[in-house]
């Protein structure tokens, strides 16, 4: 099992109509949440959202606290699934991350709360907020390390290199996509890999 999949603290559903509302109201905490913030949100908002009744949401969810949990559980998993998905036959390292980084922004631009989400979650739920990003830089470490076994990058401290590219992302997409939008995708994604692949240096 992954191990940040320990976390969820909510049985799987053991029917496809349960699966699908599991989703709706987690998609529907999506919105609430991104919309008014974790502390403004509430139960009968998602309920209302995911066109569920209250008590449903109680089958599933015992609070709040709850829901931004898997919340944050669901949102790691669907986003690493998609950047796996989108590299699954790219050998060549640098061309992962550019292809890495634009699914990323294109993720973001369809979700642009997350980050309301994940900040909120820091302070309400701290062991998931790390365990998000700590899931995303194993498996970032691990394939940087494989590209350096196989010489499609130069040896070094994969792990620095993992969570420095990390935050250039998230900020990237802070900036890029959330608060601005007047430069294109292509353009930022160029000049993000232009510094990959040749450093600072002149």
């Amino acid at each position: 099992m992954d191990s940040i999949a320990k976390l969820s603290q909510v049985a799987a559903p053991k029917t496809r109509r349960g699966q699908a509302t599991l989703e709706k109201i987690l998609l529907a905490a999506e919105s609430e949440f991104a919309e008014k913030g974790f502390h403004d949100g509430s139960i009968s908002g998602i309920a209302h959202r995911a066109g569920i009744g209250q008590g449903t949401f109680y089958l599933y969810f015992k609070c709040k606290e709850d829901v931004l949990r898997e919340l944050v559980l669901f949102i790691n998993r669907s986003l690493r699934a998609l950047l796996s998905e989108a590299i699954i036959d790219v050998s060549d390292r640098i061309d992962a991350e550019r292809i890495g980084l634009r699914t990323f922004l294109e993720y973001i631009q369809a979700h642009p709360g997350l980050y309301r989400i994940l900040q909120e979650s820091q302070f309400v739920d701290p062991e998931v907020y790390r365990a998000y990003y700590e899931s995303f830089a194993q498996g970032y470490n691990d394939a940087l390390m494989a590209a350096q076994q196989r010489g499609g990058i130069r040896d070094g401290d994969t792990e620095a290199w993992t969570w420095s590219m990390m935050g250039m992302m998230h900020f990237i997409g802070q900036r890029f996509v959330v608060w601005d939008t007047e430069r294109t995708l292509d353009d930022i994604v160029d000049s993000t890999i232009d510094l990959l692949s040749h450093g600072l240096k002149p």
